[in-house]
Parts: structure tokens; C-alpha cells; sequence
């Protein structure tokens, strides 16, 4: 296990039990300089300054763990990270404040109000896929929460993790937030010190473990995990629009994204349209990488998108290749795959899009509905009813209307997951509120103090407190 802290600011590493980190972490926060407000702004605005002045470093992190270019890099990794710490630091003061509440006139005269409290030691799990995205927006809102935070970086992008493990200490208080490395263990050994609130981002199955190994402790868990996210599209949707933003969120960070869009549905009347224009588009959005396929993280990933692949009983439209050597899949297109193949049952997690034709829009909220809850369902449509109807229809983390994945770059709407796709939810505001503890407060004075409240009660007092109450 590496821990990253004051004492090993340049990087070096320790076998070391986390007990001890979890108790120096525990006594910063007993020592309440996190619960203040130039505190809090003065780490946001050291992640800014990490994500500006590290850049380079951070795009060479990702593009030896995941091939990723430095231009994917810079949107999914950075400039959105910085968006979020920019909104979160503007707005700090603000979200800091208490909330005065109306109170009934039975408990008049009185004041109440709702004020946010830090929760304590936040322990934040990241995931490979985005390693400083889905690392940096949860601390943000941790550290606006006015927590001390465990980072822990998923052992899945090891350079990134280094990378996060060497810098972040640098630009931020390193006695209130430590980096720590490793593997499962180690996420199971911090679990085990009951942090007062845990962020995981990953898996349903690992979530699901994360979930059993916190309820012991009663460990408040807020989970951000995955699901086949759905494509609705009527046939009044414009069809290259279609095409173009579906094909790019599945060819963005070679379709590894929790979001991406898993599977489309279309009007049977626009179907083998819709399969055309998808084909045409991924084409000329690779024209300059014929032959080539997009990089997937690791053995174990390629080898399952590649057995579903090998095993799927659709018609494979568009691509198919891959070499193991290279851990490499061509983007591919499939069309109407039995709905127990492989690819319909799991998430993808890949360049790999099945389209299947509906004769309805009814056909296709009944089939999503039939299956876990998605993080996110995307419906394309001219119209407004129809979109109204889909939205209301089918329960999903989010939606969005004529795109795909978007909203998670939006501070002021929540990211979550409903079912098997997470609970809980984060980013701007939400994210500040997630990670703190809303304490009501109400204040009475001494007088008046009404003796009818007290027993014994006379017939005359309960019929007055009957009325009151």
C-alpha cells in the first residue's frame, strides 16, 4: 500500500496498516480548521491550480493506461474537473449558509433553521475509466463539505495513480487529504475503519460488495455504478444528429464509460436508416484510423467484449476485428442481437453498439423497463409529447432529450443512479450537500414556559393541547 501525505511528498512509499492514517486524519478534523471557509476555497483552488500547472503530466498518465488522446484528456479529465471546482468555489459561501425555516405557531416563540456540518473522514473510491474525473469531482465536493478525505485511486489506471499519489498532496492541505494506493484489500481495510462516508464509483457487483462491507458500521455509502443505458429514437428523430452524438459518446474513451449510450431502440420504420447513418458516421469520425481498433484497458476486459462478440446471435453490420496482442476492438454494429445475448444482458463497457427495431415507442419503454434500473436513458424525438411520455415513463439515474451523456457535465443537476445503477447523488451543490450532514436546529427562549404541557393533564389541558397540536 502507498500512502501519500507530508512525509512522503516526494513520492516514496510505505508498507504501512491504514489505522493509523484514518487516526491522524480523525484528529485534523477534531482540530476543526477544515470546517472553515478559507480553508475549504484554498483546497478547491489547489486542485484548480494541480489541474492547470499538470496538464502534460496528467494526459501522459492517461494515455499510458488507457491510449487515451490529449485531447480527450483535456475534456473528460480536466476541463470538466475544472468546471466543477470553479462552480463549487464561487459558490461556497453561499452553500455554507444556514437556512432560517418557517416554523408552526405551536412552537412559536422560537427560531429554526437547518445548517450543514461536515461528516468527517470521506473515503473516496475512484474508477479506472476516468482516473482523475471520477477521482477530483468527489473530492471537490468532499473538501466543500469541509471533510478530511482517503483518496484511494483505482489500482486499474496505475499511472494515474502514481501520478495523483505524487502531485495532489502538493496542491492541497496533505495532513487533511492522503492518497492511498492498492488493491481490493486495501479498500476493504479502509472500509474497515468506518469512515464516516464513502463515495464509490465502479461496478453494481463491487458496489453491491462495497455496500455489505460499510453496513456493519453503519457507514453511509453513496454509489455511483453502471447499467445499460438505453437510445430511444422515434421516427421523428433527425437521423444524422442521431448518428453523430451517439456514435461519438461510444467511440469516447473507446465506449469504457459508465454513461455511454449501450444500446438503441429504434422505430422499425427508421431502423435500417438509423443503422446506415451510425455505420457512415463512425467512418468519417475514423477516417484518419482505418484499420485500426480502440484500446481496450486490459485482458480481462477484451477477452469478455470479445467473447460477446464471438457469441452474439445478431448481425455484425459494422466492424467485428480485434487483436488480442494489442488489446484492440474495432468499433462494431450489431443489429437485432437476441435480448439473452451477452451483449444485452451486461453492461458493454466498450466500442460494441447493438441496435434493435421496436414497432412502438410503447414496445420500447416496456422493454427498458423490463431490466435494471439505468444510470442514464437518452431519447431522441421532434416531439415534445413523445419526449414528455418517455421521460415519465421509464425510470433512469438520468435523461436527456435529443443527446447523450451530457447532462453529467452540468454542476447544477445532480449525477446519480437509481436500483442497480447507484443511489445517491453528487456534482455542484448536490455533491456539497452529499457529503455533509444536515443538522436542524431549534431555539426557544426560557419564557413563555406554558404549564398545560406538563402532567398531570387535567380534561382542560388536553382538550387546549388538542387544539395546538
Amino acid at each position: 500500500m502507498t500512502l501519500t501525505n507530508q512525509s512522503h511528498s516526494k513520492g516514496s512509499s510505505a508498507e504501512s496498516d491504514v489505522a493509523p492514517v484514518v487516526t491522524q486524519l480523525r484528529e485534523v478534523y477534531a482540530g476543526d480548521r477544515t470546517r472553515k471557509a478559507d480553508w475549504r476555497k484554498a483546497q478547491i483552488e489547489g486542485i484548480e491550480r494541480f489541474l492547470d500547472e499538470r496538464e502534460q503530466e496528467i494526459a501522459a498518465a492517461l494515455a499510458a493506461d488507457l491510449g487515451r488522446s490529449e485531447m480527450e484528456a483535456w475534456l473528460a479529465d480536466v476541463a470538466l474537473v475544472k468546471a466543477e471546482a470553479t462552480y463549487a468555489r464561487k459558490r461556497l459561501r453561499w452553500w455554507m449558509r444556514r437556512r432560517p425555516q418557517p416554523l408552526p405557531l405551536n412552537q412559536l416563540p422560537a427560531v429554526g433553521w437547518v445548517q450543514y456540518e461536515p461528516r468527517g473522514v470521506v473515503l473516496v473510491i475512484g474508477a479506472w475509466n476516468y482516473p482523475v474525473y471520477l477521482t477530483l469531482v468527489p473530492l471537490v465536493a468532499a473538501l466543500a463539505a469541509g471533510n478530511v478525505v482517503i483518496v484511494k485511486p483505482s489500482e486499474g489506471a496505475p499511472a494515474t495513480s502514481a501520478l495523483l499519489a505524487h502531485w495532489l498532496p502538493r496542491y492541497v492541505d496533505p495532513d487533511a487529504v492522503v492518497v492511498v494506493e492498492g488493491d481490493a484489500q486495501v479498500t476493504q481495510e479502509l472500509l474497515s475503519q468506518g469512515p464516516d462516508k464513502v463515495l464509490f464509483t465502479g461496478g453494481t457487483e463491487i458496489g453491491r460488495k462495497i455496500l455489505a462491507r460499510a453496513a456493519p458500521d453503519l457507514t453511509p455509502v453513496l454509489l455511483e455504478l453502471g447499467g445499460k443505458s438505453p437510445v430511444v429514437v422515434a421516427a421523428d428523430a433527425e437521423m444524422d444528429v442521431v448518428a453523430r452524438r451517439v456514435a461519438w459518446a461510444k467511440l469516447f474513451n473507446s465506449g469504457q464509460t459508465c454513461l455511454a449510450p449501450d444500446y438503441v431502440l429504434a422505430e422499425r420504420s427508421i431502423h435500417e436508416q438509423l443503422v446506415r447513418r451510425i455505420i457512415d458516421t463512425l467512418t468519417q469520425f475514423r477516417a484518419d484510423q482505418q484499420g485500426q481498433g480502440l484500446q481496450i484497458v486490459n485482458e480481462r476486459q477484451f477477452d469478455r467484449l470479445a467473447a460477446s462478440l464471438a457469441d452474439t446471435s445478431g448481425r455484425i453490420v459494422f466492424g467485428g476485428g480485434s487483436n488480442r496482442d494489442a488489446l484492440t476492438i474495432e468499433p462494431t454494429v450489431i443489429t437485432d442481437p437476441d435480448p439473452d445475448d451477452a451483449v444485452m444482458q451486461e453492461e458493454i463497457f466498450g466500442p460494441i453498439l447493438p441496435v434493435l427495431a421496436v414497432d412502438s415507442i410503447d414496445e420500447a419503454i416496456t422493454f427498458v423497463n423490463a431490466r435494471p434500473k439505468p444510470l442514464a436513458a437518452y431519447y431522441f424525438t421532434s416531439s415534445r409529447t413523445v419526449a414528455t411520455k418517455l421521460v415519465n415513463a421509464i425510470s433512469s439515474g438520468g435523461a436527456v432529450v435529443n443527446h447523450v451523456t451530457v447532462h453529467a457535465m452540468v454542476p447544477q443537476l445532480p449525477f446519480g443512479g437509481v436500483g442497480d445503477s447507484g443511489m445517491g447523488a453528487y456534482h455542484g451543490k448536490w455533491g456539497f450537500e452529499a457529503f455533509s450532514h444536515r443538522k436542524s436546529v431549534l431555539v426557544k427562549p426560557f419564557k413563555p414556559d406554558l404549564k398545560f404541557v406538563y402532567p398531570p393533564y387535567s380534561a382542560r389541558s388536553v382538550k387546549i393541547m388538542r387544539r395546538l397540536f
